[in-house]
């Protein structure tokens, strides 16, 4: 007979099979491709001020609106795309956020000009290596830290919109430059 192993997972995840599936395959994992980095920091972007999970159900439909997280394709945007994306029923329709994320791709291309790629620049502020914090709950992690504050600073005064340091913690997080998972969650020593 065998045995039923229970699995253990952050508590911020329960609750939601897309939370559950997103912090299973995605949260905390290193990310080092640019069109990658594009959607994460284009999706926070999105969240600020509202739930990850709202934003998680739109996933789909801003992969599509947004031509694949192309940074490139962002980019170009213009007045007319601007308008469709605000008739756009599948994606939150706030145009401070959507014109953030044009003006946003272009300096996500200017930094990929500068360092060599947007994943040279984010991941230069730990050397490379991802935090690893050993927290016993959720209840400690912090919605901010020295290193959010300090690349919020960078990306602000590098013309990014929508990118405070709660935006940009949840940000390091999801692209494994921190990782966040409890001790006792299966995803902790991945």
């Amino acid at each position: 007979m065998q045995e039923n192993k229970i699995i253990k997972r952050c508590s911020w995840c329960e609750g939601h099979d897309i939370y559950i599936k997103y912090h299973d395959e995605e949260w905390g994992v290193p990310v080092h491709d640019e069109i990658k980095h594009f959607e994460f920091l284009l999706l926070e972007t999105m969240q600020a001020g509202l739930s990850w999970l709202t934003i998680l159900k739109r996933r789909e439909n801003y992969r599509n609106a947004f031509a694949n997280f192309d940074p490139r394709v962002v980019a170009e945007f213009k007045t007319a795309e601007i308008e469709q994306l605000m008739q756009n029923t599948g994606i939150i329709r706030n145009l401070r956020k959507i014109e953030a994320a044009v003006s946003n791709a272009k300096q996500f291309i200017n930094i990929q000009n500068e360092f060599g790629s947007f994943d040279k620049f984010i991941w230069g502020f730990t050397q490379g290596k991802t935090i690893k914090n050993n927290w016993q709950s959720s209840d400690e992690i912090k919605p901010t830290t020295l290193l959010s504050d300090t690349v919020t600073k960078e990306l602000k005064k590098r013309g990014f919109k929508f990118v405070g340091s709660t935006t940009v913690y949840a940000h390091l997080q999801a692209i494994g430059v921190v990782n966040d998972h409890v001790v006792d969650c299966f995803r902790c020593h991945n």
